[in-house]
């Protein structure tokens, strides 16, 4: 009888110890990496993280019986956040370039996008094409698509962590112009908006946006039901009508 329940005890102790692996290693939260970039990804009033592309990764981590987290993360290191495991996703208005498409699992494209350039709307008359650039300072985020976007025009540039920073330097003189999201430049400046006295002018690219999942996970696929659903049962549009990006959606 003795030896009977030292076995038994073994035993319940081995059952024990995988239960507590198991647990270990079970993911129950879909982590996103974003940065600051209304109207995508932002904090209310209450320190929480909304927007577009917030409520919709909200919604899709729902959909894969998880929570949500929201990692804010070096824009220039995306890639290799990812591929380390820092997070399961970089869902932030992320622009589809041949960069990102080589180096990660994208879902199909939801929204369309462009780069432009933000001056003082004092002088925005002076800057209506591209020709009329040269010799202007830029700002612009580092390791985005407004980077590649002024490293094609030659112009000198300062590269900062996010596209907010670019529109402060420029709000505050330090740097003659910035090149950032159209999407972004429509919520954040003009009249009404945090920054009234910029204004954009001209638009240097047109592009997709994407989401990105490390490659070889699988969740590209989840994405593409997940969303297909969502925009047959108009949860899509409702999100987008909510933050102002409707005319960008892109139909599915």
């Amino acid at each position: 009888m003795k030896n009977t329940m030292k076995k038994i005890f073994c035993l319940l102790l081995v059952l024990t110890m995988v239960l507590a692996l198991c647990a270990c290693g079970k993911k129950d939260t879909f982590v996103v990496g974003i940065t600051d970039f209304a109207p995508m990804d932002y904090m209310d009033e209450n320190g929480e993280w909304i927007g577009f592309d917030a409520d919709m990764a909200r919604a899709f981590a729902e959909y894969l019986g998880q929570d949500v987290e929201f990692l804010e993360i070096d824009w220039d290191n995306k890639i290799l956040e990812l591929d380390a495991g820092n997070i399961d996703a970089v869902w932030n208005g992320m622009t589809l370039t041949d960069e990102v498409l080589n180096s990660m699992e994208c879902g199909t494209p939801y929204c369309n996008n462009a780069q432009v350039v933000v001056v003082s709307a004092d002088v925005a008359d002076q800057y209506q094409d591209e020709a009329s650039l040269a010799g202007l300072k830029f700002a612009v985020e580092a390791g985005s698509a407004g980077e590649d976007a002024v490293i094609e025009l030659g112009n000198e540039y300062t590269a900062v962590l996010t596209q907010a920073d670019a529109l402060m330097e420029v709000a505050a003189g330090t740097s003659d112009a910035c090149i950032i999201d159209l999407l972004m430049a429509g919520a954040m400046i003009g009249e009404g908006t945090s920054y009234p006295e910029l204004t954009y002018t001209v638009k240097l690219t047109t592009e997709e946006y994407g989401v990105g999942f490390k490659i070889g996970s699988g969740l590209a696929e989840k994405f593409n039901d997940f969303y297909a659903k969502a925009y047959a049962d108009g949860t899509v549009m409702e999100i987008a009508e909510k933050y102002g990006v409707q005319e960008s959606i892109i139909a599915k």
